[in-house]
């Protein structure tokens, strides 16, 4: 029975977060969109820190990077690289994204879109091309909780009961309390996360070392196989410029789950500290990387590289760290994939659904929590126990989509000619383009095909906003108060063939 200590504290640590995110809405009305949402806007600095970080990093931590490390060697470094950006992402845009959310009680990035634009068919297009990469990243981390618990019960919980059992836990806590469930949640995640990480990487190297540096290591690595410290990597598939396509297209990427988080916040100053902080977190990657380098030596002929790290701590520590390392793999993998069905479920009822059927806002408030029922058994399960690719591969062309909002965005802050025709079409080439470069042409000369969407996205967005009338005085004036004598004083040229409706 001792073998199955370590399950017994993976399934402890599912207890601890059931019991911590129900109780967390307790007493409040979670049929609002404002409470279930955005939990009433009100998280401090702290909360956001941890609710930004753990959301972000997942499953690729525990998982994901040791086994790029241990296949391919440095392009693993490609997560610490991006997380970094995106916390400059919000330390910019996140105090003027709640600004403009409390101002106009926008809860999600497409509404956001649509309020601008004028249209509630543009909000809808955004939220469903983007919707493609935040499930694409749900079906990362409930792949990586079956994968843990698979290993942790030596066989005897199938990936599909992993699956089915992930989710189920997640829907118990998510369905009551919201944001706040989120927030709670990804709060201890993330605390369990950064101990277990470290221990975990200390632990292993003083195994190999003798020490605690991780120097010995890398020079191990640099002697005896140097091409996994350089590009394309240790399999050569990673060259210089899908490595940096798929650093820049993520720094492009301004997640809907972000969205909704930095909404969530009580004030400007709680994202804007949280965001400084941010890098401070994700350096949590480094000794999970260090234990796939040393997995290289240790297993030479691993079967699923995804694996190295817990196969080596089940292999070669106590059982109780054995336990921790499956614990903090699985709050990785919980505190990643809860945001992206809170957050789809909220932009499909708010802007798709309530448009579509005219919701009034009380029902539509209590659909959006329902909708994380089909969201997660008929989109997020089926794909997960397919497994249809590696864990990092599915992540990579998530982002690809994501980007696609990019240019509304600048369209939403920086440019009032931008008009819902251009931002329209912009997007929808934009998914056209990633679409036919992810699955038909696998990024052309290397590129990603984020980017190539995006290269389309914004020349089309420029030069059919150029060509069509932009949004009405009133609107310029609520987003671009400083701008709109400037903009309706000039004589704007118009194409008429290009005016379809789109409200």
């Amino acid at each position: 029975m001792e073998m199955f200590i370590p399950l017994a504290i993976t399934l402890s640590y599912m207890v601890i977060a059931v019991i911590l995110g129900y109780s967390s809405g307790k007493g409040r009305n979670m049929n609002s969109v404002e409470e279930w949402g955005v939990g009433s806007r009100s998280l401090g600095p702290i909360i956001m820190y941890l609710l930004i970080g753990a959301g972000g990093v997942s499953a690729y931590t525990f998982m994901g990077s040791p086994g790029w490390a241990y296949s391919k060697g440095i392009p693993a470094l490609y997560v610490v690289v991006y997380l970094t950006y995106m916390g400059i992402i919000a330390w910019y845009f996140g105090p003027k994204v709640w600004e403009l959310g409390k101002k106009f009680k926008h809860v999600t990035q497409s509404a956001a879109i649509s309020d601008r634009y004028e249209s509630k068919s543009l909000g809808a297009l955004a939220s469903f091309v983007t919707s493609i990469g935040i499930l694409a990243y749900a079906v990362i981390q409930t792949t990586g909780s079956a994968y843990i618990l698979n290993v942790m019960s030596y066989g005897k919980i199938p990936t599909w009961v992993g699956v089915f059992l992930s989710l189920g836990v997640i829907s118990i806590y998510l369905y009551r309390s919201g944001l706040r469930a989120i927030s709670i949640t990804n709060a201890f995640q993330g605390g369990l996360m950064l101990f277990v990480s470290f221990f975990i990487g200390l632990w292993a190297t003083n195994q190999f070392t003798g020490g605690y540096s991780f120097r010995p290591i890398f020079e191990r690595v640099k002697e005896d196989i140097p091409q996994f410290l350089t590009l394309p990597g240790g399999l050569g598939d990673m060259s210089v410029t899908f490595w940096t396509t798929s650093i820049l297209v993520s720094v492009f990427s301004i997640w809907q789950t972000h969205w909704i988080q930095w909404m969530g916040a009580k004030s400007r100053s709680s994202i804007r500290r949280a965001a400084t902080l941010l890098p401070t977190y994700y350096i949590v990657l480094i000794p999970m990387i260090v234990v796939g380098f040393i997995g290289i030596f240790a297993y030479p002929n691993i079967a699923n590289p995804d694996q190295v790290a817990i196969t080596y701590a089940l292999e070669n520590m106590p059982i109780i760290v054995a336990g921790l390392l499956g614990a903090g793999t699985l709050a990785a993998s919980m505190s990643s994939s809860e945001p992206c069905v809170h957050a789809t479920a909220l932009s499909y009822s708010k802007d798709i659904l309530q448009p579509a059927f005219k919701w009034s806002d009380d029902k539509a408030g209590i659909w959006t929590r329902r909708l994380i029922f089909p969201i997660m058994f008929f989109i997020i399960a089926p794909i997960s126990i397919m497994q249809p690719a590696s864990l990092v591969y599915i992540l990579l062309i998530g982002y690809g989509f994501i980007a696609q909002a990019f240019p509304s965005i600048v369209g939403m802050f920086f440019w009032p000619r931008a008009t819902k025709h251009g931002a329209f079409w912009g997007i929808f080439a934009g998914f056209v383009i990633t679409v036919l470069f992810s699955f038909v042409i696998a990024h052309p000369l290397g590129v990603h095909a984020g980017i190539w969407g995006l290269l389309a996205n914004f020349t089309i967005f420029i030069v059919v906003s150029l060509m069509t009338q932009p949004v009405t005085r009133n609107t310029v004036e609520k987003f671009f108060p400083d701008m709109v004598d400037e903009l309706y004083d000039n004589n704007i040229p118009t194409d008429p063939s290009i005016q379809t409706k789109l409200n």
